[in-house]
């Protein structure tokens, strides 16, 4: 005797392998997806032909010389930060904050900016802010990997919380340092000499920004590649017991990663606050580190691929922008251009991960 037994219309099943073309075709139906839905977001908002929208949008990232060079300064920023988080994310360890690195890495390049401005030469005080801007965010990625090394702390709410440590830490220092007196901000520091500002490079002025970032691009895939220390992450990622079974010491790779993540984070920073705004601010870190997050998952941890996602991350960004001003929208118009964009992207991972099958009716004997 036999019955049918009935299943569930539509079930998840998790992929076994899936290939990178079409893992990448997943991504770009989401993006399309993306375009569109927050076309007919725009359109019921503002009641413009959508075409125009996106004109407006490409306008907004690369409609002038000046734009276009923007939008490429940002994508640097969001780049490097995300090559920082990487080393940490691939040893599983959720490195939630780059924010705080990044500000501690911008007060030190703000505060050597003030002090050390005017004593030393333009190149020596570059190569000490560089140095001092890593160190910073280095000591905010170390504690919180001494804690999880020696005392399996939770590393999310660990970083996490020394993000509002270290605001409060660059709210102390606008207390002394706000130009003008009483405006309770830094303003530009050392907009009469530049000092401390980069120089231009290859007649423009972002040109050193595009050196640092690809050669820590280039150097953060041959270390996660090609390097001893890079296949140790990888197998502490992987298992922790495996890798003190092959004789890793856990607790030193714990440590050694976070200082490189937080160095690089600390040294965005640096780029951010010497090379783009030359001032610092409790908003300074902009929200960078959490979308870096989502860049460096995106791209599987691929220096390389990580230069795509951040450019149209930051092309997606600036044009909305652009769109919010153009059409007579507020700040927060801008916001949910770029919300949608990213509820598209992180949602395209779950169906590279997991697949949807129809249901099949079979018999079962009893």
């Amino acid at each position: 005797m036999s019955k049918e037994v009935k299943e569930p219309l539509v079930r998840m099943t998790k992929r076994d392998t899936i290939g990178t073309a079409k893992a990448w075709g997943i991504r770009l139906a989401a993006v399309l997806l993306s375009l569109v839905v927050a076309g007919l977001v725009i359109v019921a908002i503002t009641k413009q032909n959508p075409i125009q929208v996106y004109l407006g949008i490409v306008d907004g990232a690369v409609g002038t010389n000046r734009r276009a060079w923007v939008t490429v300064r940002e994508t640097l920023a969001l780049l490097c930060i995300a090559i920082g988080l990487t080393p940490a994310f691939k040893m599983k360890f959720w490195n939630i904050g780059a924010e705080g690195q990044i500000l501690m890495g911008g007060t030190a390049t703000a505060a050597l900016m003030i002090y050390a401005g005017d004593a030393l030469p333009n190149w020596l005080l570059l190569v000490l802010i560089f140095i001092a801007s890593a160190a910073a965010g280095l000591i905010w990625g170390l504690i919180p990997a001494v804690f999880k090394a020696y005392f399996n702390t939770n590393e999310t709410l660990f970083t996490l919380m020394l993000n509002y440590v270290a605001m409060q830490i660059v709210t102390f220092c606008i207390v002394f340092w706000e130009n003008p007196a009483g405006s309770n901000t830094v303003g530009i520091i050392g907009a009469a000499g530049q000092k401390g500002w980069f120089p231009s490079l290859f007649g423009n002025i972002y040109g050193l920004n595009v050196v640092i970032v690809l050669i820590l691009t280039l150097g953060m895939y041959i270390y996660m590649k090609y390097s001893k220390q890079g296949y140790e992450i990888a197998v502490v990622g992987e298992s922790q017991n495996t890798a003190r079974y092959a004789g890793i010491n856990v607790k030193r790779v714990i440590i050694r990663t976070m200082m490189i993540s937080g160095g690089i984070c600390g040294l965005a920073g640096s780029l951010i606050v010497s090379g783009a705004s030359h001032t610092i601010s409790t908003s300074t870190a902009g929200g960078r580190g959490f979308t870096a997050i989502i860049v460096a998952w995106m791209s599987k941890f691929n220096p390389f691929a990580m230069i795509l996602v951040s450019a149209f991350l930051v092309f997606m960004q600036q044009g909305a922008i652009q769109v919010a001003s153009q059409f007579g929208l507020n700040e927060n118009a801008s916001d949910i251009i770029t919300g949608i964009l990213l509820f598209f992207l992180i949602g395209c991972e779950f169906f590279i991960n997991y697949k949807l099958e129809l249901r099949k009716n079979r018999k079962e004997g009893k």
